[in-house]
């Protein structure tokens, strides 16, 4: 039976998966979510954060090779996942993430991009090991297609994002090459712009890349189309 793992973005937590565990369950496919360290319910301290640390808690999750699924930021600890473990990953699934490069950092792709359009939202915590997201601008940065249910589910579970992994170079080679891959590009992102998840894709096969005509938030925006996108890769 295919099983997938779903792994939150920046500042969010398994909680945010909510709609697309379920549509993945009615379709006869196994699937989990779990909270990254410091995030959701998970009480590590934000201090001790490494994307390493992240790496290890996705293989931790694993016992029988899955399907790792990955949006925004936790296009980095997948593929860390992968160079040190891929064995245990069927494929590897980037919803609208970042799709890494050797030697840079979350931080470097994200000064590469053609626009900064998050950058406003951003607010840095006093000590500088954090950040959050401003929550009277996430609607329209993150969920501007969302309902207002949603959108209040989510602003209630937004916390703060440790600033380490984001900076640390990512280390890949052979190993993470081998496995699989495919990509969501989300068409309405106000977050990593569209165009620049093209970019990071350009060389990508074009029948390793789906389309969603949506926010940067596709779990509470489009959560039936989403999850028909993760079962055709499994498929």
């Amino acid at each position: 039976m295919t099983e997938f793992l779903l792994i939150h973005g920046s500042c969010h937590g398994a909680w945010c998966w909510r709609d697309v565990l379920p549509a993945l369950h009615h379709a006869g496919a196994k699937a989990r979510a779990i909270d990254l360290p410091s995030h959701g319910t998970d009480p590590t301290p934000l201090a001790d954060v490494t994307l390493d640390l992240y790496a290890e808690a996705i293989l931790g999750a694993i016992d029988e090779p899955v399907i790792l699924v990955g949006h925004s930021m936790a296009g980095f600890p997948i593929s860390a996942a992968a160079e040190k473990a891929p064995g245990k990953i069927r494929a590897l699934v980037y919803v609208c993430a970042y799709a890494p490069v050797a030697g840079l950092s979350l931080v470097d792709m994200r000064r590469a991009a053609p626009r900064q359009p998050l950058l406003d939202a951003i607010v840095k915590s006093k000590d500088g090991v954090s950040f959050s997201f401003d929550p009277e601008k996430v609607r329209d940065k993150l969920f501007h297609d969302c309902s207002d249910e949603a959108v209040a589910f989510a602003k209630a579970r937004l916390g703060p994002q440790p600033i380490l992994p984001q900076a640390t170079p990512i280390t890949l080679g052979n190993r993470y090459r081998s496995v699989p891959k495919r990509y969501i590009r989300c068409l309405q992102d106000r977050a990593i712009p569209a165009e620049y998840q093209a970019t990071m894709t350009a060389d990508w096969p074009a029948d390793r890349i789906d389309t969603l005509d949506c926010s940067h938030s596709p779990f509470l925006a489009a959560p039936e189309a989403l999850a028909g996108l993760l079962l055709r890769a499994a498929g």
